[in-house]
């Protein structure tokens, strides 16, 4: 008799797992509560899958022994409820994934930073020749990996969602970047938040690897009150350890000791010291050369909003880094610039704490722009910190507002600190706008940018 399995979910995480269910021979049933895309619902049909949209048929839905639900999908949704009411397993996308692959993995997490580091160890090993897939949170899912690819490596970015999903999930190497106050919508406590993060290493034994940031303090903390299993790799801005900044490179000692020059690199920033060095140590891990990862280094392009040059307009730098959208973000792009800055902030304030980046602000930044519907909040945290305060809610107003304040030297940091769901679809809805409002004022004004 077939197993059944019920996805919960039908973006791509869910398309995923249903093409791997439909592999590994499962009668599979999958149920979305809103509209299920086009190019996904093409792809169920041409599987012949089973599958609805704009409801949970509860009935339909229990009808299985095993639930593969979204991480998307809180704990508390119904479906899911009635599910754990009625002794079905639930499992994420990501489990289900690592259930049928013995491939290595390298699986990284994060507050923040998490995208680049992904991005940047996947890069490394492709350029070093392995047979490496880029999965999870960002680019195609794991599932959908697994099930129409044979890899020798994966490198995933996980989420906090993601691993709330999983049971036996033991990557080669874990990463943990930071943990900072972030979805405490969905969790009740930054304790619980914690927990979460470092389901990363449950399963990881003394012959895996967990490489974590050792000058963040909540990690530090943890680590001490936790038992750690895999071997430590120690990732610190201010101290000699596996992988250290001396103030004036990155010295890596995983295997062979080596050193990197952050110039060296296409990244700023010493958020971006942090990502690169464990990236590196990642791949070092997984036998990449330095010589290899040298040439790599100097050939690594981030994803897009992530302190994204988009133009120079009479000497002045425009950045898009859409993407931070909490404080701690913002402290990091601050602290990529020497300035003067025009700093763009604004949107949907998430219970935002200005305090941790007033100094900074009060050093670096001459004109505050804020993009929002409502700037209340942003105005009266640094009206007596900045001299200049505007505001705006068109993109197009806002660059030509910025250049005019301008001098040439400037940065103009699109770095938001909010949500942007007021004015915008998504971070990369505003910052794709940005994007094309500086590329248009630079032909107004006759320049390459």
């Amino acid at each position: 008799m077939k197993q059944r399995v019920t996805i919960l979910g039908a973006g791509e995480s869910g398309t995923g797992a249903a093409l791997l269910a439909k592999a590994q021979g499962y009668e599979v049933f999958v149920s979305d509560r809103g509209t299920i895309a086009d190019k996904y619902k093409a792809e169920l049909k041409a599987a012949d899958v089973d599958f609805e949209e704009g409801t949970h048929t509860l009935e339909r839905v229990l009808d299985c022994n095993l639930m593969v639900k979204s991480p998307g999908i809180p704990p508390s949704a119904p479906a899911v409820a009635a599910a754990k009411k009625a002794g079905i397993e639930i499992i994420d996308e990501i489990e289900f994934a690592f259930r049928y692959t013995r491939s290595n993995i390298i699986a990284i997490t994060g507050t923040n930073g998490k995208t680049t580091t992904t991005l940047l160890t996947y890069h490394l090993l492709r350029e070093a020749g392995y047979n490496v897939a880029l999965a999870g949170n960002v680019g195609i899912s794991f599932a959908r990996q697994v099930a129409s690819g044979n890899y020798d490596w994966y490198v995933l970015e996980v989420s906090s969602f993601q691993l709330d999903g999983t049971t036996s999930f033991n990557p080669l190497v874990g990463i943990l970047l930071n943990i900072t106050p972030d979805h405490l919508d969905r969790y009740k406590s930054m304790s619980e938040y914690t927990d979460s993060k470092f389901q990363l290493i449950r399963n990881m034994g003394s012959d895996r690897y967990f490489i974590y940031v050792a000058d963040d303090p909540i990690i530090s903390e943890e680590v001490i009150r936790r038992v750690i299993r895999p071997q430590q790799i120690r990732v610190s801005l201010r101290r000699e350890t596996e992988s250290y900044y001396d103030g004036k490179e990155m010295v890596f000692t995983v295997g062979e000791t080596f050193r990197v020059k952050q110039s060296d690199t296409t990244l700023v920033g010493p958020h971006n010291l942090i990502n690169t060095m464990a990236a590196v140590s990642a791949a070092r891990l997984a036998g990449v050369r330095a010589d290899e990862i040298r040439k790599a280094l100097l050939t690594f392009r981030n994803a897009p909003h992530r302190l994204e040059p988009v133009g120079t307009i009479k000497g002045v730098t425009f950045i898009n880094d859409s993407k931070a959208t909490n404080v701690d973000s913002v402290a990091y792009a601050l602290s990529s610039y020497p300035g003067p800055l025009i700093w763009i902030a604004g949107g949907i304030d998430k219970g935002n704490d200005y305090g941790q980046i007033m100094d900074e602000v009060k050093k670096k930044v001459k004109v505050l722009i804020c993009l929002g519907k409502d700037n209340e909040k942003l105005r009266r945290a640094f009206r007596d910190v900045v001299a200049i305060i505007r505001e705006t809610q068109d993109v197009r107003e806002l660059v030509r507002m910025a250049l005019k304040e301008a001098e040439s030297g400037d940065v103009v940091l699109l770095s938001p600190a909010c949500a942007s769901f007021d004015l915008f679809r998504n971070y990369e809805d505003r910052g794709d706008q940005f994007r094309a409002a500086v590329k248009e004022l630079a032909e107004e004004e006759g320049v390459n940018a």
